[in-house]
């Protein structure tokens, strides 16, 4: 069995990895940061060592980085059973207070990697008929809120992506899977002023992905939003 996580150095992406990998995936895993990437592939290796572990540094947002990243994937694990499309950049601010090309630097990032990846692995789904595509939206893809900016804008498209895709893929018996969570104990919340027991920890995320896969195969859940009990975080 093998899993793809992008975005997979720290964070949501890293739980996610090793849970897979505890459950006997071999794992694909990149992030930009190549020293942050390799220690979180030597931390899978270490804790399930029976699994084969990939890591390739790479900018999620340059599509050919994209594409050699997927074949790099055929080549070394073959089939994709699970694909997390999780790789995205959190950055708040107003529309009208954002740098030129600061838009197009989110997109690539935050929805066309989700796009190029899922295209390039994708027919090998088809082909089997099998596989399980997960996109990590965002509370933001379901309500805007002031100072989401551009980022806001790209977790509506993702989610977006993703509700056309699980249309698409219903004959193909390829579940797709949105997964929206609030405020998650992770990296992108450095420098906010948020108290570590009101925020998710990012294995509850890993939690529920591993659940909605182990689901019957009739079986998919098409989105699922996840926050706080006390909620957002203003």
């Amino acid at each position: 069995m093998n899993a793809v996580i992008t975005g997979a150095s720290k964070g949501i992406g890293k739980a996610v990895a090793e849970r897979l990998a505890r459950e006997g995936f071999n794992v694909a895993i990149c992030a930009r940061n190549k020293e942050t990437l390799d220690q979180t592939a030597a931390a899978i290796r270490s804790q399930s060592p029976s699994v084969k572990v990939i890591a390739f540094a790479m900018d999620m947002g340059d599509k050919r980085a994209v594409l050699d990243f997927a074949r790099e994937i055929e080549t070394q694990l073959g089939v994709v059973d699970i694909l997390v499309n999780n790789a995205g950049i959190f950055v708040p601010g107003a529309l009208h207070e954002e740098a030129d090309g600061h838009f197009e630097k989110m997109m690539e990032v935050n929805v066309y990697s989700a796009y190029h990846l899922t295209r390039a692995l994708l027919p090998a789904m088809i082909a089997r008929k099998k596989g399980h595509i997960f996109n990590l939206c965002s509370t933001a893809s379901h309500k805007a809120y002031p100072n989401g900016g551009s980022y806001s804008i790209t977790k509506y498209a993702l989610l977006g992506f993703s509700q056309n895709l699980r249309e698409e893929l219903k004959p193909h018996r390829v579940k797709v899977t949105a997964i929206s969570p609030g405020p998650t104990l992770t990296a992108s919340w450095e420098g906010f002023d948020a108290p570590p027991d009101r925020m998710m920890p990012p294995e509850d995320i890993a939690t529920i992905i591993w659940s909605a896969y182990s689901l019957a195969t009739q079986t998919v859940v098409e989105d699922i939003l996840l926050r706080p009990v006390l909620g957002d975080i203003s």
